[in-house]
């Protein structure tokens, strides 16, 4: 079955998940969800493991990389990009302004002594072959424009605009970044590993260390993908923006599935089962679910990306009063190229006249507006795209704004891809404060 849909594949694998969960173990998928819940089972590879609880030890801190605050937040073990950082940035994001997200921390592999090991029933020789960085590097290679996003990018608005806050790290929109990706692509490892017509899935695995959830050893971080989706367009990068892969980036070897959640692209990639039975994780089966109220109980594991904006502006900002001004930002989906992005500058309080919805300037210069409810029955105007718009990766855009007078605003930014997909007011909750693509209500001062 070639299941090069994320979502049409997850939703295959629960229907077998149930079925071998009921024929060997008795259980059905949301049992297991409840189970994984309170720590006392683990799937790994085609089978199940009962788990251990780990002794205690302290959160390893470890990122490689500076981490200054005017560009930078620090969230625990992880490190938030903030948005003005990018203000006088080109498309791409510098290496050293790119988000850092570690399940533990940043692991120091010697490049000249690594080796990526393929094996599994779905080869040819189940022992497979392993790989040295040379000879990786001398195959055939590509460069790929893409994002990289964690999951739960946006969570702490749920919190804050929705007043449903999620466990986690709080990030706001800095857990994004685009990048060039070079490397090899995964389908002439596979092939040259010698896979199988009959292999139905892949599964990455990083190595760095095993992870310690609520005291419970998960082991190495690992997520299934489909083989017809390994052959399509994911990536084993070695290069980042036209240097070697740095060490909070996965150096020596990591793996890039464009437009995908961040998880799926491991990093510090070791190893590669390939199989010709599906495989599982908890990355797959306990984890990245989302659950909730408004959620099936057997909701499939997370798939593409979301559609999303931010402004190039601090949260919250402070802007001048009494002369236009031009915001700048970025919009990026996992399902293609963005369509349109528009901009409602919404007053909150002013301090003179009316509270108008904030002015928006058209092409010769001169404000408009339409009364007190602002300059169009909803508010929205649009932004100018700037090219590049590259799919999986991002758009930049612009808009001119001439605040009203002093006071507080909201600027409100959403965009609609190529698929139709736009940006929502609200968001459903879920627990783990996965995917808030909402609109975001950007605070701004003018005075």
């Amino acid at each position: 079955m070639a299941l090069t849909d994320e979502a049409e594949y997850f939703d295959t694998r629960d229907e077998q998940l149930d079925r071998k969960l009921q024929r060997e173990h008795g259980l059905s998928r949301r049992q297991l969800l409840k189970l994984g819940a309170a720590g006392s089972l683990m799937l790994a590879g085609g089978g199940f493991l009962r788990t251990t609880r780990a002794p205690a030890f302290p959160v390893p801190q470890g990122i490689v990389k500076k981490l200054p605050e005017e560009w930078f937040e620090r969230l625990g073990t992880n490190a938030e990009m903030k948005w003005p950082a990018m203000a006088d940035e080109g498309y791409l994001t510098p290496v050293e302004k790119f988000f850092v997200r570690n399940h533990t921390a940043t692991e120091a592999i010697d490049p000249l002594r690594y080796r990526l090991n393929v094996f599994g029933s779905g080869l040819k020789d189940p022992n497979g072959r392993s790989f040295t960085l040379s000879e990786l590097r001398k195959m055939p290679s590509e460069t790929r424009t893409a994002f990289m996003e964690c999951a739960g990018n946006g969570r702490s608005f749920f919190g804050s605009q929705q007043r449903t806050p999620a466990p986690g790290s709080a990030w706001k929109l800095g857990a994004v970044g685009v990048a060039q990706w070079h490397g090899v692509p995964l389908r002439e490892v596979l092939e040259r590993a010698g896979i199988k017509s009959s292999a139905v899935d892949v599964m990455p695995q990083g190595l760095d260390s095993e992870v310690i959830t609520n005291g419970v050893n998960e082991g190495h971080v690992r997520r299934p993908l489909s083989v017809a989706k390994a052959l399509d367009d994911a990536l084993l990068a070695y290069g980042m923006n036209g240097e070697p892969l740095p060490p909070d980036h996965g150096r020596p070897l990591r793996l890039v599935v464009p437009g995908w959640v961040g998880v799926a692209s491991t990093k510090w990639l070791g190893q590669i089962e390939v199989a010709d039975v599906p495989l599982y994780s908890p990355w797959n089966t306990t984890q990245y679910r989302m659950i909730g109220s408004e959620y099936p109980a057997d909701s499939p594991a997370l798939t593409k990306q979301a559609v999303k904006s931010a402004f190039e502006l601090p949260m919250p900002a402070a802007l001048p009063a009494g002369k236009t001004i031009r915001l700048h930002g970025r919009s990026w989906s996992g399902s293609g190229t963005i369509k349109r992005v528009e901009i409602y500058p919404e007053a909150v309080s002013t301090s003179v006249g009316p509270a108008y919805a904030a002015v928006p300037t058209g092409a010769g210069g001169n404000p408009s507006r339409s009364g007190p409810s602002g300059p169009t029955p909803e508010g929205w105007h649009p932004a100018k795209l700037q090219s590049p718009n590259v799919p999986q990766a991002w758009v930049r855009w612009s808009f001119d704004w001439t605040p009203p007078g002093p006071g507080s605003y909201q600027l409100r930014a959403r965009a609609t891809d190529q698929t139709g997909q736009r940006q929502p007011e609200t968001v459903p909750f879920n627990k783990n404060g996965y995917l808030f693509w909402a609109v975001v209500r950007h605070p701004v001062q003018v005075g």
